[in-house]
């Protein structure tokens, strides 16, 4: 399975899709990247005059590249296909930058565990600056 089949396999679409590339995936890790649009319809109110990445969206960036992606890999690495549910039950993540329009992040998320279809992720993010933006762990179930 490739990136671009994971990405393909993803169920979000605009304004919603948080992935725009995985630069690297196995069994273990993935690491991937999104670039935040300016025109993204959260920005208009959050906040008047001064859009900054919700940190819900920071998480669900987190959640679509750091588990649904590595979720939708170790299924395919089973033989079970990309017809999988995955919906995060947990998350625990600490915010230490904001994330502005246009800026471009990056993800490395490290499975903990996956064992019974539950899928625990160590996940970090940061910016182009290499400068760490939030970091936590990610839980999910997976469904195929």
């Amino acid at each position: 399975m490739t990136s671009q089949d994971i990405i393909s396999a993803l169920p979000y679409e605009y304004p919603f899709l948080f992935v725009d590339e995985i630069l690297s995936i196995d069994e273990n890790a993935v690491l991937g990247t999104y670039t935040y649009a300016q025109d993204l319809p959260f920005y208009s109110g959050h906040f008047k005059n001064n859009p900054i990445t919700p940190g819900v969206i920071l998480t669900e960036t987190m959640a679509q590249i750091g588990l649904v992606c590595l979720g939708i890999y170790l299924h395919d690495d089973e033989n079970i296909n990309s017809d999988i549910r995955i919906a995060m039950t947990s998350s625990g993540i600490d915010y230490f930058l904001p994330v502005l329009p246009l800026d471009k992040v990056w993800v490395k998320s490290t499975k903990e565990y996956f064992r019974f279809n539950k899928l625990k992720c160590k996940v970090e993010m940061h910016n182009e600056k290499e400068q760490l933006v939030c970091r936590g762990y990610i839980s999910g179930m997976l469904k195929a």
